[in-house]
């Protein structure tokens, strides 16, 4: 059975996809937080294509010990710069249920940063 909390983050999704989809002009930019990883991809929902995706499980540096905080932002750099590379500038944010606040909101700051309109 899955715990409480999943299952609380789980209806606070569904109610935010409720409102929030992304088409060709304006993807959906989705955010999943694990407890060890961050995960972060672009979607067109119109088509159910996955257009870019980045995750700090890939950025994973030998011998560099990073906080879950700095790999978040690296997540967001790296997958601005995707974006950049498919001619994409404006998302529709998709925060999974997570609050806006750590590693979701450091991501979308440094996505911001990266040239991402949201």
């Amino acid at each position: 059975m899955k715990a409480i909390k999943e299952q609380k983050r789980e209806r606070r999704h569904k109610r935010i996809r409720s409102k929030v989809a992304g088409d060709s002009s304006r993807p959906r930019l989705s955010v999943y937080r694990s407890n060890k990883y961050m995960y972060a991809q672009i979607i067109d929902d119109e088509k159910g294509l996955t257009l870019v995706s980045a995750g700090d499980f890939i950025l994973g540096e030998k011998g560099k010990k990073q906080t879950k905080l700095e790999r978040a932002k690296a997540v967001g750099v790296t997958l601005a710069g995707l974006a950049k590379e498919k001619k994409i500038t404006k998302v529709v944010f998709d925060r999974g249920g997570f609050l806006y606040a750590g590693r979701v909101r450091a991501l979308a700051e440094a996505l911001r940063e990266g040239g991402l309109e949201f």
